[in-house]
């Protein structure tokens, strides 16, 4: 574990503070989660990214997906009421 020195404006650390007090943890363990928290969402955002990126750079050469096949996936997200905006 390292330590790592992290000034805060006054309105966070009250909020901080009275939210580590509520939840009876210390503070730092909060702050340590949300960190971890927003880093691993960073990192799910930039796997999002690339595979997004590698798909638009795909379409319409021979790796892209096979179009009965990605016909077949939509009906079955619609069939299934599973299909996202």
């Amino acid at each position: 574990m390292k330590n790592f020195h992290l000034p805060l404006p006054e309105q966070t650390y009250k909020e901080l503070r009275a939210e580590a007090e509520r939840a009876q943890v210390p503070a730092t363990t909060l702050a340590r989660e949300a960190i971890d928290i927003w880093l691993r969402q960073q990192w799910k955002k930039t796997r999002h990214d690339a595979i997004a990126s590698y798909a638009r750079q795909m379409a319409g050469t021979e790796f892209d997906l096979d179009p009965a096949l990605e016909a077949a996936g939509v009906e079955h997200l619609l069939k299934s009421g599973k299909a996202r905006k």
